[in-house]
């Protein structure tokens, strides 16, 4: 890998792209050139980076020539078509969509859990689902110690996992509200303001949604535990950014509260934020724009043997999405 690789970032004015350019510049990210590519609708838009004005560009085959690293954020359908045409042109993508998450061929990777897997990839690596990157950045390291066995857990999920248009949607229903309009709704299917939702993502046959279940199969595959089992209920809640999960995990060795937070305030990228008398515990609304998750609330689960109760927040937009991503590419530098 060229040492100051030629980057391109796709889907670079949507929410998560924005931020990927920023991680970049503010990592320092050794980008010999930087290329943004979107769809035709935003061709001619300009972004800023370092100290230079970025014209985006529209995404083609063509775009793709001589790139050494992209960040794909521009959903599934963009990332099928596209991501193997800049694999066989020798670009390494990074794909933050579900499209190739649960590809065999491709390594899903948390660089604090399973940096090793980036080493085997074979042009594409994922990215992972938001909510799950945010629980195993608490779970995996209690997981080392104490080994889980399953996990019951409900999300509360901040409107930009959906994108910049739900953003919008949360704070025009928040003004017609207060000033007594009527309340207009087009990316979710109930209004968002003062209200949540028990429903991210679509319905399968068994009654869970997608999402839900992406934590239990991308869980598995990133922690290398393919008996890890996860019951979970996720839900949109009227927040700008940062997810939140509620976690029962349930393991093979005894825990105690004081051991877990030895644990947890050794781990890579999370903070124990955990002084319930004071009313510290991790926020949705600090959390947002910081680059670590937080934990607390960490307390011995009453239901179950060898249990553990936590709460972890962290920024859906960076170790979500577009931080992990950029760690990533860091590590393919390596």
């Amino acid at each position: 890998m060229n040492r100051n690789p030629h980057v391109a970032v796709v889907g670079a004015t949507g929410a998560v792209g924005i931020e990927m350019i920023k991680t970049l510049e503010k990592r320092n990210f050794p980008a010999g050139k930087l290329t943004l590519l979107a769809s035709t609708r935003s061709v001619g838009k300009r972004l800023k980076y370092k100290r230079e004005t970025i014209t985006v560009q529209e995404l083609t085959k063509a775009a793709l020539a001589g790139i050494d690293i992209a960040l794909f954020s521009a959903g599934g359908s963009i990332s099928k078509e596209f991501a193997p045409i800049a694999a066989k042109a020798g670009c390494v993508v990074i794909d933050n969509s579900s499209a190739f998450r649960m590809d065999d061929t491709v390594p899903l990777v948390v660089p604090e859990i399973n940096a090793a897997d980036v080493k085997w990839h074979k042009g594409i690596i994922a990215n992972p689902n938001c909510t799950t990157a945010v629980t195993l950045m608490a779970l995996y390291p209690l997981h080392q110690a104490f080994h889980v066995k399953r996990i019951f857990a409900s999300s509360y999920q901040a409107v930009s996992g959906t994108g910049a248009k739900a953003i919008e949607e949360l704070k025009r229903q928040v003004a017609q509200i207060v000033n007594g309009q009527p309340v207009t709704k087009e990316v979710y299917p109930h209004q968002i303001a003062f209200n949540v939702l028990p429903h991210v993502d679509s319905f399968l046959p068994s009654g869970y949604t997608k999402e839900e279940m992406k934590m239990q199969n991308e869980g598995r595959k990133i922690m290398h535990h393919p008996a890890f089992r996860a019951s979970v209920t996720c839900v949109r809640v009227p927040v700008y950014r940062a997810h939140s999960v509620a976690v029962s995990a349930e393991f093979e060795k005894p825990v105690t509260p004081d051991a877990a937070r030895d644990v947890l305030s050794k781990a890579p990228g999370l903070d124990v934020v955990d002084t319930p008398e004071k009313a510290e515990y991790p926020l949705p609304l600090y959390v947002a724009e910081k680059d670590n998750c937080q934990v607390g609330r960490i307390r011995q689960d009453c239901a179950l043997e060898n249990g553990l109760c936590f709460w972890v927040s962290g920024d859906q937009l960076l170790k979500g999405a577009a931080l992990n991503a950029v760690q990533i590419a860091e590590e393919l530098l390596k």
